[in-house]
């Protein structure tokens, strides 16, 4: 469904992906794990059109979307879901999911999508009309996750969904995206807690200093003794 070939990424004369080449198929949950500053975000960033590519190729459906723009990428049917949440502080839990939704024009149908994560993420519909900016943290990430889920995506690019959240709220989040995955929409995830994220994927790929230097299962990762040892304390 999606492929990276060989991609290259520089933030002028440093270079943050070299020659990263993965593979996404179709219903999969594929996790990148590494350290900070390995090329993890980087490597979402180029897949969404937010930065250009200095080499390599990304394709979607076997179609060349290097080059795209974020807005033609989002058309396509992949939805990014950033680090930090950003979601708009200054409007309303309302107006974050509308803005998701803001290429589509099948008004009755957004209307029914918005129905359906309120009753699957019911604490949002108590917030409804409460500025995103004054929600907890686990509240905003269920908003930015909903608000990716208004496109109507095929595939979701997570970027370190439990960032700065207490271990029960994780705990929700990362259920959510695996509910995400069992309704048939592919993900792609970044994760700063390798083991949950190994935990849970079919595959992941291990970044070090901007190039992927392991693959494999997330049971094979989990076994692996370099993995256990730098990214699971052991």
């Amino acid at each position: 469904m999606l492929k990276l070939d060989n991609v290259t990424v520089c933030y002028g004369a440093v270079t943050a992906l070299r020659g990263v080449s993965i593979a996404v198929e179709e219903g999969e949950l594929v996790t990148l794990i590494g350290a900070n500053g390995a090329g993890k975000t980087t490597t979402l960033k180029a897949i969404s059109g937010m930065l250009p590519l200095a080499g390599g190729t990304i394709t979607f459906d076997g179609k060349k979307i290097s080059g795209a723009t974020p807005r033609q990428i989002l058309a396509l049917g992949i939805a990014h879901c950033p680090e930090g949440r950003r979601v708009f502080p200054h409007l309303t839990v309302r107006e974050n999911l509308e803005m998701g939704a803001f290429l589509r024009r099948d008004h009755a149908a957004i209307k029914g999508d918005m129905e359906r994560i309120f009753f699957k993420l019911p604490r949002l519909r108590e917030r409804i009309a409460q500025v995103a900016g004054t929600l907890s943290g686990g509240e905003q990430q269920m908003l930015a996750i909903a608000r990716a889920l208004m496109s109507r995506p095929r595939m979701i690019l997570f970027d370190e969904p439990s960032l700065g959240l207490a271990p029960n709220i994780t705990e929700i989040i990362f259920g959510i995206v695996d509910d995400i995955r069992r309704d048939g929409t592919t993900v792609l995830m970044v994760e700063q807690n390798a083991l949950a994220a190994l935990d849970m994927c079919d595959r992941s790929y291990l970044l070090e200093t901007g190039r992927v230097v392991q693959f494999g299962t997330g049971e094979q990762m989990l076994g692996d003794a370099h993995v256990r040892r730098a990214y699971l304390g052991g």
